[in-house]
């Protein structure tokens, strides 16, 4: 990772033209697939899934996720990514039930979990791990939905791997250096405070040419 703290992973020029005439005619292509870059929207208490440079101050000591309720800030910005042991080509559809990355756009920190004690809820803390995308089995989690592929309008879960706890959401708010922002952690029990739906993004398109799992641009 260079000095600014970014990924820098470029996009061939007619990808992001390709992509970007997907985010405008939405309704060309319902569904998630690999390589694309999306925001995630907790449905309860309408907060998107948000990192920084911020580690916390306790349990694990790595870089914090939050939720925050500011739709523009490219900090909240997740590659769909596929495992280590499992690649998942660009623009393939994402299976119900497939184990994926989150990757953290602008640091490079997958969505992490593990036994450490979450600082505000005591439930299970989320952060983010690892360098240029690359942490440890730690950071899957599997897609749970209702058909077949992931849809773009669909309200999923994401059931952390290793640990079995749902990315959720229970409405506690930080002090400073992030005063409001909320707390995201995993849980045991499923319940609404679980479910996140795809806001902003670009979406990948399926293509007939192989390409690589990780290309994206983190300047939008």
């Amino acid at each position: 990772m260079g000095s600014s703290g970014l990924l820098r992973v470029q996009f061939p020029i007619t990808v992001l033209l390709s992509c970007m005439f997907t985010l405008s005619s939405g309704s060309e292509m319902s569904f998630v697939t690999c390589g694309s870059v999306v925001k995630l929207l907790n449905v309860k208490h309408n907060v998107r899934l948000h990192s920084h440079d911020v580690r916390y101050g306790s349990g694990s000591g790595q870089q914090s996720v939050t939720g925050v309720t500011t739709a523009e800030d490219s900090n909240s910005y997740w590659s769909v990514r596929g495992t280590s042991d499992a690649a998942c080509h660009r623009g393939t559809p994402v299976q119900c039930g497939q184990n994926i990355r989150l990757t953290h756009v602008n640091t490079g920190r997958n969505l992490h979990s593990h036994y450490f004690t979450s600082p505000l809820s005591s439930n299970q803390e989320v952060s983010a791990f690892g360098e240029n995308g690359e942490g440890d089995y730690l950071d899957e989690w599997t897609v749970l939905c209702a058909g077949s592929v992931w849809q773009r309008e669909e309200s999923v879960r994401f059931r952390h791997t290793s640990t079995e706890a749902l990315l959720s959401v229970t409405g506690e708010q930080y002090g400073r250096p992030i005063h409001g922002q909320r707390e995201v952690h995993g849980m045991m029990v499923s319940s609404s405070h679980s479910y996140w739906k795809t806001m902003e993004g670009v979406f990948m398109k399926p293509s007939q040419t192989g390409s690589r799992d990780f290309s994206i641009h983190t300047e939008f």
